[in-house]
């Protein structure tokens, strides 16, 4: 048809004219969506759940960064890009993390390096960029139970929440990922401060709804005059409650690091380096390659299907019914970030469950948020670059803690719609299986063998006994 080949038309052609209008009015609307997935539903909150996926992203990238000489600049700047593109495609707090098992690996093999972590993110993003393109991914998501889902969900949260107590209970090296000993109570990183942190948290981060408070007024004269009476003092309180729960707790938390990251090393100042890191392409050797692969590819890619992809997907879902995100689309979002930045040393990175769940925590409700921390990490990473590790690395680790627990909480509550037995039974066995062997892969194997287990008991039962229903 005409309209289906403008180019051969000639422009008096009304067809052209009307599709030329098509295409400017489409046009109009993506900008439109665009414009609607960035606007921020509350400028404090959006603020305030930028950060609530800081408390993964900062001890992971910082203990690559000062372990493996991994470009923290390049990773600020690809991971920025990444968040301000995700927040205008999706127009959710959609997070980007590094890749765990990717990280894990790389600090507990000193001959992991640079090379193979990028290799093996370069691996993993194209296997999920296939899977999404030919649809397999979509196939997955559908054939796999909420059960099992949730399984990995509350195995993941609950990891988060016991590294989190971790962080806050004892004092860390991050590089070498150890525990060095109990936490001072008192200092600028002691647990009297983790404590306040934390309660300061709770205390602003709490229940928001105001369940009527002039609810019910109208119904009786007397109840009027009452009310008439008191409306002064609730009023009074009701604005309290209102300042006290808009304020982003979490934002002046982490600023509060910061101040405190200077004070607790004041010379640190001298040692920053002004301008962004130098940019190359990583060179990668067949043993990069090889490595990657085996130690890097294989383990991250159960995580990064379960979690990055399906579990993010299944959580979308539930904290904004109304959008509608197929495990398609989000595949390929994390191949195409891996199969671009990996090559210029960025660290590999996917969405997470964990992440999006901590910033919905702190109250990211659109694209917006994630645009701000999107924005942040590319100024700092192209005003201070690599130099910036100096700041991060006396940044208060009991407050990061505080952060992750956080997340960690929101993530393991996602396992509440959880109400049949059966269902319940495969969801912790999976969570068993994860924590214990520390493998998403292995939770997310027994939990799927229990799980047809169980069907086959049921139809075997209805086979059986067709006349035994209640």
């Amino acid at each position: 048809m005409a309209n289906q080949n403008p180019s051969s038309i000639p422009i008096s052609n009304p067809e052209t004219t009307q599709t030329d209008q098509t295409t400017g009015f489409s046009a109009k609307m993506i900008v439109q969506k665009v414009k609607t997935n960035l606007v921020l539903r509350s400028k404090w909150a959006e603020l305030n759940g930028a950060i609530g996926d800081l408390g993964t992203y900062i001890p992971i990238v910082l203990s690559l960064t000062l372990s493996r000489n991994l470009n923290l600049g390049t990773t600020l700047i690809f991971t920025g890009i990444y968040n301000i593109l995700t927040g205008a495609i999706y127009g959710v707090p959609m997070p980007v993390q590094p890749m765990k098992s990717i990280a894990a690996e790389a600090l507990k093999d000193a001959s992991f390096g640079v090379p193979e972590i990028m290799a093996a993110g370069i691996l993993t993003g194209g296997v999920l960029m296939v899977l999404g393109v030919t649809r397999l991914m979509q196939l997955v998501y559908t054939l796999i139970p909420i059960s099992v889902v949730r399984g990995i969900q509350l195995a993941q949260g609950l990891s988060f929440a016991l590294t989190a107590v971790k962080y806050i209970r004892k004092t860390q090296d991050l590089p070498k990922s150890k525990a060095l000993g109990e936490r001072n109570w008192l200092g600028l990183d002691g647990l009297i401060l983790a404590i306040v942190c934390l309660c300061f948290i709770v205390i602003g981060n709490g229940d928001k709804d105001d369940d009527g408070c002039e609810s019910g007024g109208d119904n009786l004269g007397s109840q009027k005059r009452v009310e008439e009476d008191g409306r002064n003092r609730r009023s009074r309180e009701s604005r309290v409650k209102s300042v006290v729960f808009s304020l982003p707790s979490g934002f002046i938390v982490f600023v509060l690091g910061v101040v405190l990251a200077f004070a607790r090393r004041p010379e640190m100042v001298h040692e920053i380096k002004f301008g962004p890191s130098s940019m190359e392409v990583v060179k990668l050797s067949k043993h990069a390659w090889k490595k990657g692969f085996v130690k890097g590819t294989i383990p991250q890619l159960p995580l990064s299907i379960l979690n990055s992809v399906i579990g993010v997907c299944k959580l979308s879902k539930d904290l904004f019914p109304e959008k509608d995100f197929s495990a398609t689309s989000l595949s390929v979002s994390v191949g195409l970030m891996n199969l671009v930045g990996s090559w210029f040393g960025a660290m590999p990175c996917c969405h997470g469950a964990g992440g999006l769940a901590g910033q919905y925590k702190f109250g990211g409700r659109s694209g917006g948020c994630v645009a701000i921390l999107g924005g942040a990490k590319m100024v700092l990473g192209l005003v201070l670059g690599s130099s910036l590790a100096h700041i991060l690395r006396q940044f208060p680790v009991g407050i990061l803690g505080v952060l992750l627990l956080f997340a960690g909480i929101e993530l393991a509550s996602c396992c509440r719609d959880i109400n049949s037995k059966q269902d319940s039974f495969v969801m912790l066995v999976c969570t068993t299986f994860s924590l214990v062997g520390s493998s998403a892969a292995l939770g997310f194997l027994c939990g799927m063998i229990v799980y047809v287990l169980l069907r086959l008991r049921n139809w075997t039962s209805d086979k059986l006994f067709p006349n035994m229903g209640p």
